[in-house]
């Protein structure tokens, strides 16, 4: 058992978001995120983290050995939720919106959330009456910016150590039911570092187009890896292929994640689409989830 009260404060603070806020107070009018038409500098991304983490707690009752979830496609409001429930000691569980309502009540349950976060596309996706622990439901509709709004942005720190759950991903439950896997911050945080190293495309210059589910844990991190040290990450709400290369062809995008369905997709245009669409400024493309044929490597 670790004795946290015994860590070095840098070890303690070490949390998905300490990178977020040395880049806030670094670079604050920075833009850190981009949906469509919409973005987030750091500053503002900070203030809403700090929101939703102190209603999580003072609110809601969220601390360490508590949980949350939440049910909504890729949208900033996915970051900006994870982190602050994070940020109050709690983890949040990640079911994917596009499992059934039984298999969503299934992960809410067996992870014990007492509060989700519901968007509006999903209102379909969960039979609320089938949550057995859920005790508060914020919907991430119209109101939620008016709800948001109320809510102190002041910064409490509340000591988490790097040993805490953060985020409770599930498995596919390809070989029996879904298992949620208890993720720490230290573990995510370590790999930040690992990926920017290897990779070299997650400094504060960059910018990465996301496009893989959040609910994900690569999907996840792959925003976070980005705005964790300084850069400016891009969410794609789903992938379109013809609007990927598009992206792309801009040249400002330096690193993207693709799964091989991915590629397929691409490829699999027609000709002058891709012809049109040949340049680009990436520096690195990242291929997980499935090996990559050598033809498309190719």
């Amino acid at each position: 058992m670790i004795d946290k009260t015994s860590l070095p404060p840098g070890f303690r603070h070490q949390t998905i978001t300490s990178g977020v806020r040395a880049s806030a107070r670094r670079t604050p009018e920075k833009t850190a995120l981009i949906l469509n038409e919409r973005s987030l500098s750091f500053s503002e991304l900070v203030r809403r983290i700090d929101k939703i983490a102190n209603t999580s707690a003072n609110e809601f009752g969220l601390g360490v050995g508590r949980t949350a979830a939440i049910l909504a496609p890729n949208c900033i409001e996915y970051i900006e939720i994870v982190c602050g429930v994070s940020e109050c000691g709690a983890a949040i569980a990640t079911p994917n919106p596009m499992l059934t309502a039984r298999e969503t009540a299934a992960i809410c349950n067996d992870s014990n959330a007492s509060v989700l976060f519901l968007h509006a596309s999903c209102e379909e996706n969960i039979d609320l009456s089938a949550l057995n622990n859920v005790e508060h439901v914020i919907r991430l509709d119209e109101g939620y910016e008016k709800w948001l709004a109320d809510i102190s942005d002041i910064y409490v720190d509340r000591k988490i150590c790097e040993w805490d759950t953060f985020a409770i991903p599930y498995t596919s439950g390809t070989t029996g039911a879904p298992k949620g896997v208890m993720i720490s911050h230290r573990s995510r945080t370590v790999g930040f570092y690992g990926c920017a190293l290897e990779y070299g495309i997650f400094g504060s210059d960059d910018r990465f187009y996301a496009l893989a589910p959040m609910c994900h844990g690569a999907g996840f991190s792959m925003v976070m890896n980005s705005i964790f040290f300084g850069g400016t990450c891009e969410i794609a709400a789903s992938f379109d292929p013809e609007t990927v290369l598009q992206v792309l062809h801009q040249g400002e995008t330096t690193g993207v994640f693709f799964v091989p369905t991915h590629f397929h997709r691409i490829f699999e245009l027609d000709h002058t689409i891709l012809e049109a669409n040949r340049g680009h400024g990436l520096r690195s493309i990242l291929s997980n989830a499935a090996p990559l044929p050598q033809d498309t490597k190719n």
